[in-house]
């Protein structure tokens, strides 16, 4: 384990992974239970809601972990080499080696989806379940779904699909590995097993996620203590003031319990 010298911030450490490379994250030192969070598609642990949950963990004396999953941010690895399948694995890389005790665990967009797996590979470690804008199986339903059949076609015949962003000056990097090794990891299609505490947030204006995916994972759910907050006007970010307490909130909630 290796450490990266970061200005003014706790130093970033990194984790080996089996097949070369390394998965960049930072960790706050503190009580329990411990918060880990789980970012988006092209996110990385630098973000509004990362930082917002590393000064509540500091404020709080609270443990947090966060971290960049491989082709995210101080990772290593392309972004359009890797699948849903690294990331779940990168997620319990860091579960695994980087963090301890009764976890927290915060997934956003992307990363509840990843946040999901992560809590059924690990249920004696999870004490408690956030999602933020959640968005499982989107390779297949929010994106694979919206694809034109020429646009299947092309991704097909060229193995990849570039997409705007309104999220980066690049555009999004779309491969047909993407989409089909997510199929081996859907989880909207039968009841999930999670019995911890879960709290789900969902901005009502979200035009990436819409928020009936939230409410088809809260009615998949069989945790018997599960919420779904639908937050007026919230986008896809979340990351408004007012948006951030919210998550904050929750986060109290389930740490407190």
């Amino acid at each position: 384990m290796s450490r990266i010298a970061t200005s003014g911030e706790i130093p970033a450490a990194t984790l080996p992974c089996a097949g070369g490379g390394h998965i960049a994250y930072r960790r706050r030192e503190g009580g329990g239970p411990e918060l880990l969070f789980l970012g988006g598609f092209r996110s990385d642990m630098t973000g509004t809601k990362a930082a917002a949950l590393d000064g509540f963990a500091a404020a709080t004396e609270r443990a947090y972990t966060r971290f960049d999953y491989r082709g995210h941010g101080a990772s290593s690895g392309k972004f359009e080499d890797l699948t849903v399948g690294d990331w779940i694995a990168d997620a319990l890389a860091v579960l695994d080696q980087a963090t301890q005790g009764p976890l927290i665990l915060i997934g956003s967009s992307m990363g509840a989806w990843i946040a999901i797996h992560a809590a059924l590979a690990r249920p004696e470690r999870v004490a408690g379940l956030l999602t933020i804008a959640a968005a499982p199986d989107f390779t297949e339903d929010l994106i694979w779904a919206r694809l034109t059949e020429t646009q299947r076609e092309r991704m097909r015949k060229d193995g990849r699909l570039l997409r705007p962003s309104d999220y980066a000056a690049e555009p999004d990097v779309l491969t047909l590995r993407l989409v089909e090794e997510g199929r081996g990891h859907l989880v909207l299609r039968a009841p999930i097993p999670i019995a911890c505490p879960v709290r789900l947030l969902h901005g009502t204006a979200d035009a990436d996620v819409p928020w009936q995916r939230s409410l088809a994972l809260l009615e998949r759910l069989k945790s018997g203590d599960a919420r779904l907050l639908l937050i007026e006007n919230g986008d896809d970010r979340l990351s408004e003031p007012s948006q951030i307490e919210a998550m904050l909130a929750a986060v109290a909630e389930l740490a407190g319990r």
